[in-house]
């Protein structure tokens, strides 16, 4: 066994183990203590530990005797001490599980960071995608309306465009849009008329626009025409168009009205169902003409041969009686068929000055004094391809009308000067053409017409005057001739201001106008016993040409109608010098005739007569070696017979056609002479 002392040495070793363990626990109770971040208890417990080492090393190096009164403190040193330790200890358990619950917080804070981040991330990558979405839709929205805003402004500049007028009214008919074209057409502005009472700003006459508007709510629609004025006052025809515009409920929003400004159309078809008028009656009334020229050719061919045959006074007043009636009557159908047939006499070049002169010295002379006359021409006027002879009768109808207007006396005027018509002017007359003319205005102060019957002043027949005094075809007379030239007329009147009658005729700007012709002469021509062959199937006429003709030195031959008159020509062609022919007959007219006369003989003389002008052929017409309209008198006979037979140029004199039997043809009462002589 173990001795005291031995045990108490080994006791002493193990003390001063156990203090250097503490020591060394001690170390590393700092080492933890800085670890966990508690430093100064760390400190504490070293120094306790510290402490506690020196204690048991300090009892390991003591005598081993009983116990001593150090030893005695000592141990209550190192129960202290101990008790403190384990205070420390306890203290620093509590501390490191304080560290440790810190630590699994802070863990779970990272990881509840990291998770609510992870979380976040999706939440934010979520609404982002949502909103890229969104954002997408509204930039998708976005240019649908930027589109629809785009269409909206080309639908917009297109109304504006359009001629037409188109408005957009409320139910309560206030106007809510306005385009371009409803300024052009009424002339207000847009910003003029926005949120005005469309029937207070547009005076419409019959049906207004409130008839309009409430049977657009009742029905949908309301079409029609009316007349209203424009902002200048002018009055205007339009034809409207109200629709009534819903939504897709079928709830009604607004009223769009379309206008469209038709008075010029409307014009347009007036003069167009006036000149079809004027072209039906004209027929008509050339059918007219042509029968009685057949009637007035022998009067007229008759007064020559009767002059030569009265010996007293009152047969010659009754003979100039009847010559003046029958050449009244003459001059009256050469009037319907200038109007109805249009036809044309000797076109030249004409000075417009010369002929006005000629009005101007025939009113000096036989209008009344009270009417004061002006005559106005402008330097360097150009002339015109025309008849002298119509365009006279033109001025002077005009001249007469303003005349009759002023019977108290007025002011007539008389104006010539160079215009050029343009596209702008052309498109509100339906009878002009662009170019060059020369403008003749008529000008009175007299009573004027009255609005109602202006439109019908140029239809033939047509008169304000008594009857009996008027034919009523004098305007209808000038506006057929002027026609025929090419030309036009219009009138402007005020009643009780007076008249204006413009007439254009289109201009020759380069040639130089010769002078108009001379009269015919007074003398008339005879023959030298020329055979005329005598083509009309008419036999009044065809005898009294056989009769005019034999009193002053031909020959004649009758055939009444084509054929016969071919079939006599390949008779009789060595002897006949010429062809008197109708051509309008039955059987075989005279185009047919001419042209199998001059299969027969390319080089025979015919002369056309007809009251309406030559066939329209122009090969035809090419191979007439003259023209006499009808009805003729014996002068015109025997004038185109002395230009056709002997011109006035030819270098020698016709030799005289020798006789030979023919058919003869007598006529009760006048002289029957066969020309024997050269």
């Amino acid at each position: 066994m173990l001795s005291a002392s031995t045990l108490w040495q080994t006791n002493d070793i193990v003390i001063g183990i156990a203090g250097l363990v503490q020591l060394v626990v001690a170390g590393y109770a700092i080492k933890l203590s800085r670890l966990f971040g508690t430093a100064r208890v760390g400190w504490s417990l070293f120094a306790a530990f510290v402490l506690l080492a020196l204690l048991h090393l300090v009892q390991s190096f003591s005598e081993p005797s009983g116990a001593t009164e150090f030893q005695i403190n000592l141990e209550i040193a190192y129960a202290l001490v101990s008790m403190l330790l384990l205070m420390g200890m306890a203290h620093l358990h509590a501390v490191l599980r304080e560290e440790q619950r810190v630590t699994q917080a802070q863990e779970y804070l990272k990881h509840f960071e990291i998770q609510m981040r992870d979380e976040l991330e999706l939440e934010v990558k979520s609404k982002t995608e949502r909103l890229t979405q969104v954002v997408a839709s509204l930039q998708s929205e976005i240019e649908v309306r930027q589109r629809a805003e785009i269409q909206i402004r080309e639908q917009a500049r297109l109304l504006d465009l359009a001629h037409d007028a188109i408005i957009a009214l409320d139910l309560e008919g206030r106007i809510s849009y306005w385009n371009q074209g409803a300024e052009r057409i009424y002339g207000w502005t847009a910003a003029e008329a926005m949120g005005m009472i469309v029937s207070d700003l547009l005076s419409f006459e019959l049906p207004n626009h409130e008839s309009a508007r409430k049977a657009t709510l009742e029905t949908g629609r309301w079409e029609g025409e009316a007349c209203t004025h424009t902002k200048a006052g002018q009055k205007i025809l339009v034809e409207e168009d109200w629709t009534l515009v819903c939504n897709p409920a079928g709830v009604p929003q607004s009223i769009m009205v379309s206008s469209a400004d038709i008075t010029d159309k409307r014009a347009l078809e007036v003069q167009t169902l006036r000149l079809q008028r004027l072209e039906g009656i004209g027929t008509l009334a050339s059918g007219i003409a042509h029968d009685l020229n057949n009637v007035l050719t022998p009067l007229l061919l008759s007064v020559q041969l009767l002059k030569d045959k009265i010996t007293s006074q009152q047969e010659e007043r009754l003979l100039a009686a009847l010559e003046s009636n029958a050449l009244r009557g003459a001059r009256l159908v050469k009037q319907i068929l200038t109007f109805g047939r249009g036809v044309k006499g000797d076109h030249a070049l004409v000075k417009p000055e010369q002929v006005a002169q000629e009005i101007k010295q025939l009113v000096h002379d036989t209008f009344p004094k009270s009417l004061q006359f002006e005559m106005h021409a402008a330097n360097g006027l150009w002339a015109v391809m025309g008849d002298a002879t119509q365009l006279h009768q033109v001025l002077l109808n005009l001249a007469v009308n303003a005349r009759d207007a002023m019977p108290k006396g007025g002011k007539l005027s008389l104006q010539l000067e160079n215009v050029v018509l343009d596209d702008s002017y052309v498109s509100r007359h339906l009878e002009a053409k662009p170019g060059s003319y020369v403008l003749i205005a008529v000008t009175d102060n007299g009573s004027g017409i009255p609005k109602s019957i202006q439109p019908r002043i140029f239809e033939p027949f047509f008169t304000t005057k008594d009857a009996s005094k008027r034919t009523g075809l004098g305007l209808s007379m000038c506006f057929t001739i002027i026609k025929n030239h090419g030309g036009f007329i219009t009138c402007y009147s005020e009643p009780g201001q007076g008249s204006v009658f413009k007439v254009y005729l289109p201009a020759d700007v380069t040639g130089a106008p010769a002078d108009l012709r001379p009269l015919e002469p007074v003398n008339l021509p005879t023959g030298r016993g020329e055979l005329v062959l005598i083509v009309d199937d008419e036999q009044v006429i065809r005898e009294f040409a056989q009769i005019t003709l034999e009193c002053y030195g031909y020959r004649t031959l009758m055939a009444a109608d084509g054929a016969q008159a071919v079939s006599l020509y390949n008779t009789h062609q060595d002897q006949i010098a010429v062809v008197l022919m109708d051509m309008w007959m039955p059987v075989m007219d005279g185009t047919a005739a001419i042209k199998a006369l001059k299969s027969i003989n390319r080089r025979v003389h015919i002369i056309g007569t007809s009251g309406l002008g030559p066939c329209g052929d122009p090969s035809v017409e090419a191979s007439l070696t003259h023209f006499i309209a009808k009805p003729y008198t014996a002068g015109s006979l025997l004038n185109g017979l002395q230009k056709t037979l002997h011109p006035p140029f030819a270098n020698a004199v016709p030799t005289v056609v020798t006789q030979a039997p023919v058919p003869a043809a007598d006529s009760a009462g006048v002289c029957r002479l066969v020309a024997t002589h050269t």
